[in-house]
């Protein structure tokens, strides 16, 4: 068998090759990178905090499709002055301890990070004006169970209502509560957010931003009214933003959402952020929902042989109903 072609036809010739720079598993090391935190997130721009400095900054492109959200420590190299027009890179992102997702609705695959690192959940919701929505609320709650958070009531607006109604229902969870209202202290206020990174989430015109001004007079939030026809709040804040309490700790203001999606919550991890009623789901058949549709639930045999309380047991069903209502 003869060659196709001879030395003379210009096929015979190799194509020239690409030059291209030797691959190599070696990572930049960033040994003079300096630690920071981030406070905001706009449209690909952040705003840290690097030696109590705001810094400007960009994610670097070897992060690829990463996300860099409000709370996360990084490593961030480049201009790190603070200066005006100076700006930094992002080039590392270090393991979050906590994580807040929400999903747009229940049947939605893609999970939204809201914030990175808070160690409490500060569900605002106002006794009036706009009417409290335990549905939120109820959702809410399974987020900051789920991602390992403490979670916390903050009830507004106690000077044109009563909270108690409201407290009822949520006293037999277990989770802790505060209260205040138009002219009173935030004593208590203060003292259940010292020391922590507390994100604060609710409907909009709840007083989300009016509680984070009177907190941190300096921090200039917007404040909107409720409209008086829908009973809806008008979204006066844009973006999260974290920022430093007076005392020890951080409070993460965001915009009022309408909806909290749970799609990527599992009623299974749930109840693991409940140990006195997951020892009692020991006995249960496997595939068990642990609600009261399911025969032969673990959580109905400690009620009838008197070992569980009833009150918490429903509050908890409540919780697990959320995963399969609307978001709205």
């Amino acid at each position: 068998m003869t060659n196709r072609y001879d030395e003379h036809d210009h096929e015979h010739y190799e194509r020239p090759r690409r030059r291209t720079r030797p691959r190599t598993k070696e990572r930049p090391v960033y040994a003079d990178a300096a630690d920071g935190i981030v406070v905001t997130v706009d449209r690909g721009r952040l705003t840290l905090l690097v030696n109590e400095l705001t810094v400007m900054a960009v994610k670097a492109r070897p992060l690829g499709r990463k996300g860099v959200v409000v709370g996360d420590r990084v490593r961030v190299v480049g201009d790190v002055s603070g200066e005006p027009g100076a700006l930094a890179r992002v080039v590392e992102i270090r393991d979050r301890s906590t994580v807040l997702r929400r999903t747009a609705d229940d049947d939605d695959p893609v999970e939204r990070i809201i914030v990175a690192n808070a160690t409490q959940l500060v569900v605002v919701v106002a006794v009036a004006d706009p009417e409290p929505r335990p549905r939120l609320i109820d959702r809410a709650l399974v987020a900051a169970y789920d991602a390992g958070m403490k979670p916390l009531l903050c009830i507004t607006k106690t000077d044109l209502s009563d909270p108690e109604p409201l407290l009822a229902g949520y006293r037999a969870l277990g989770a802790p509560w505060v209260v205040t209202g138009r002219g009173e202290n935030l004593i208590e206020v203060r003292r259940a957010l010292a020391g922590h990174s507390s994100v604060l989430v609710g409907h909009s015109g709840v007083g989300k931003s009016t509680l984070v001004n009177s907190l941190v007079p300096d921090a200039d939030r917007s404040v909107g009214v409720v409209n008086a026809v829908t009973g809806r709040g008008r979204h006066t804040s844009t973006s999260a933003r974290m920022i430093a309490l007076p005392t020890e700790g951080w409070i993460i203001d965001t915009p009022g959402i309408r909806s909290f999606g749970l799609a990527h919550v599992a009623p299974d991890h749930l109840i693991e952020a409940f140990p006195d009623l997951d020892e009692m789901t020991e006995t249960c058949p496997r595939g068990c929902g642990h609600t009261v549709q399911d025969p032969e639930c673990g959580l109905d045999e400690a009620l009838e042989h008197g070992l569980a309380d009833g009150d918490r047991i429903e509050s908890f069903r409540r919780l697990l109903s959320a995963l399969s209502t609307s978001s709205h």
